[in-house]
């Protein structure tokens, strides 16, 4: 079998430093992520053979460059974090693809960057980590990323990792609830649907949002959208109910989430063609990604759209 991940992360010194704070933390976990996450040769790719992986496609790790940075900053890091990864690529070529790092912080800077990285560097999207200072994709801002995004047929990727917006009481006392375990998904999904609400799928039909971690919760809530949705009153309506978006524009890999049932799961709301593999590494662990894709009772020919086939159509790899 085939695979391609495309929820991997790098890292590269003096920008938006890796998991802020995780330098200082003890855990050996913390400490293994911090030797993998600029390396490329002596940890990723054996791991990668290990585990039978063909291709990663990189990403700047979080938060990105959506730490509270100013326009200038950003605009010459994300320069310079894509000239890196090009040149990675470069080298490795059949192992390596990449997702661009915008600068959210200039809009339109955001948009030269993108189509210099796809025209130019060959870069298969674009990838951000959620919202910027409380400023989110479905504002009228952005619009002219998305038209690019729709014009070059890429996908943009929205991941977690950014410094949150807002101060959640129900986080109070239980800091295990920050961060991947729950609260990332949570703030993400809720990203996803505004996006989806605010009718920018009605306006850029052709436009595709990816989303990790199974979904981020949302191909198990498709029901209860279109239920709810269908009892409130909004000043957009959208063209179609919110569960026709997931599936079509707003596409999941399964980074980070290995259970063989909540892939089936998955496939069974929202179709094998919308669904790719992923990893999430170094912070998950390759091996253990594979394993549980395998072990998984779906169809031959969608375990082959899943594994890589999938992110062959989307990325154009």
């Amino acid at each position: 079998m085939r695979y391609i991940a495309l929820e991997e992360a790098f890292s590269i010194p003096g920008i938006a430093e890796p998991m802020s704070g995780l330098a200082s933390r003890e855990t050996s976990f913390a400490q293994q992520w911090l030797r993998k996450l600029p390396d490329f040769t002596q940890y990723r790719i054996p791991e990668m053979d290990a585990a039978g992986i063909d291709i990663q496609v990189l990403s700047l790790t979080v938060p990105g460059l959506q730490a509270d940075l100013d326009a200038d900053t950003a605009r010459g890091d994300a320069r310079r974090a894509n000239d890196y990864l090009a040149q990675t690529v470069a080298e490795h070529p059949t192992r390596f693809r990449g997702f661009a790092a915008l600068p959210l912080q200039d809009p339109r800077a955001a948009v030269t960057e993108l189509e210099r990285c796809v025209t130019e560097l060959g870069f298969c999207g674009a990838l951000v980590n959620d919202h910027l200072g409380g400023r989110y994709l479905d504002e009228p801002l952005y619009e002219p990323l998305w038209e690019a995004l729709e014009s070059l047929a890429v996908p943009l990727y929205l991941h977690p990792g950014t410094p949150p917006a807002d101060r959640w009481r129900v986080l109070t006392g239980h800091p295990e609830l920050y961060g991947a375990m729950w609260s990332w998904a949570a703030e993400v999904s809720g990203h996803a649907l505004r996006v989806v609400c605010g009718g920018v799928f009605d306006r850029h039909p052709s436009a595709t949002l990816i989303l990790g971690h199974m979904g981020e919760f949302l191909p198990f809530q498709r029901s209860r959208l279109d239920s709810r949705y269908a009892t409130i009153h909004t000043d957009y309506r959208l063209q179609r109910p919110p569960s026709a978006y997931l599936g079509t524009n707003v596409v999941f890999t399964t980074s980070g989430v290995f259970s063989p049932a909540a892939l089936t799961g998955a496939v069974l709301e929202v179709g094998a063609d919308a669904i790719m593999f992923s990893v999430d590494y170094p912070y998950e662990s390759s091996q253990e990604a594979v394993d549980g894709f395998e072990r998984t009772t779906l169809s031959p020919g969608d375990r082959e759209k899943i594994a890589h086939a999938n992110a062959e159509r989307i990325l154009k790899i």
